[in-house]
């Protein structure tokens, strides 16, 4: 009988693991993330300083970030947790198309992660600020690299030069569009011309302050609150917009609950010469002849609230909520200056948009009527 063969050696090589004193195979390292940096390829991921744990107070972070040349980013927050405030003005996340003097995609504060956010090159910058109090974990990002003009549920947006076109929200008109999403569109018309703006259909989820489902709109191209135009949702188009200069911004904002059909808008461009037919933020005025003067029929109507903002409060001649920004007492009357937040009930205050620059001055009359606090909601008289 011949010897036996011997056996082949890499059989025994799984024998090794399970020797005494044999070394386990090394995990991988688990990654470090600092204050910023340079990144570079076709996708990898960010995250805020000590990541997760909380991030250091009063701190600015940056990330220049680079895909292959030719296509464009994509963000996608994977866990966000900073100091959350509804304007997002203490710790936030600041994202830009580019790396130097860049338009801003986005700013985002709290729990609520946004959807992906695309740039519109091969490069994008992220910045985050912390100030020095209350903090949280932070966040980490993937970034990745996408074609140009790729569309789906979480790609939209972009920038709008020719002389007219049309956009609209994902799934549009097939089905609602999809929760975690924002989209940017920066419109861009010739030096010498405006930018006339409609929807023919608006669906978003209604909310008295739009603080969920929303579309904003902006002068210029970038997000800035001194610019904005309006901020809306519901299911009635807003009325015509028409820029003050030649670039318009409009970004759509979905949040992770509720969605609804979404929008289509229209744009096309005009020359300048053209009367515009929006009002730049100011003071709501009335001529001082139309105050009442306060009497006693007046001022012992009984204002009891019935059914909701939109079908009027009492006999109130208009309906708004806002904050106070001043109060002053005049010959009897009590004189405020308010905030606009939104407004139910135009009367005679002639009110083209609410925001965080529109005010109203209100005069109360009566000496009975409850004492003005933090939100005026309904009014007599207005000068």
């Amino acid at each position: 009988m011949p010897p036996a063969a011997p056996r082949p050696l890499p059989l025994l090589l799984p024998l090794l693991l399970l020797l005494p004193g044999a070394r386990p195979a090394a995990q991988p390292p688990r990654p470090t993330f600092t204050c910023g940096g340079v990144v570079s390829g076709e996708s990898g991921f960010i995250g805020s300083e000590g990541f997760p744990g909380v991030y250091p107070p009063n701190s600015k972070c940056t990330w220049k970030i680079t895909v292959p040349e030719g296509k464009v980013v994509v963000l996608s927050f994977r866990y966000l947790d900073l100091e959350s405030d509804n304007l997002c003005r203490y710790d936030f996340v600041d994202i830009y198309s580019g790396h130097a003097n860049g338009q801003r995609i986005g700013r985002f504060c709290g729990t609520v992660k946004p959807g992906a956010l695309v740039s519109s090159s091969n490069k994008m910058l992220v910045q985050m600020t912390s100030d020095a109090n209350t903090a949280g974990n932070g966040f980490i990002a993937k970034f990745s690299a996408a074609e140009p003009h790729e569309r789906g549920d979480q790609y939209c947006g972009g920038r709008l030069e020719k002389p007219s076109g049309s956009f609209q929200t994902p799934n549009w008109p097939e089905r609602d569009y999809p929760a975690g999403v924002t989209c940017s569109w920066h419109i861009v018309a010739p030096k010498n011309q405006l930018i006339e703006l409609k929807f023919e259909k608006f669906d978003v989820e209604r909310d008295n302050y739009c603080r969920y489902d929303y579309v904003a709109v902006f002068n210029g191209g970038e997000i800035n609150d001194a610019k904005r135009i309006g901020k809306y949702c519901g299911d009635s188009p807003p009325a015509p917009i028409v820029s003050e200069k030649n670039e318009l911004f409009i970004q759509f904002l979905s949040d992770l609950s509720l969605t609804a059909d979404g929008f289509i808008g229209h744009y096309k461009f005009r020359p300048k010469k053209l009367p515009t037919t929006t009002v730049p933020p100011t003071t709501t005025t009335v001529p001082a002849t139309s105050i009442p003067k306060p009497t006693v029929a007046l001022c012992q109507q009984k204002c009891k609230r019935s059914g909701t903002p939109e079908s009027n409060y009492c006999s109130s001649n208009f309906v708004i909520t806002g904050t106070v920004i001043s109060t002053t007492t005049r010959a009897g009357s009590l004189h405020a200056t308010i905030s606009i937040i939104n407004v139910y009930k135009e009367g005679n205050l002639a009110i083209q948009q609410a925001g965080k620059n529109m005010s109203a001055k209100i005069i109360v009359v009566c000496k009975q009527c409850p004492l003005l606090r933090r939100v005026i909601q309904s009014g007599k008289t207005t000068s």
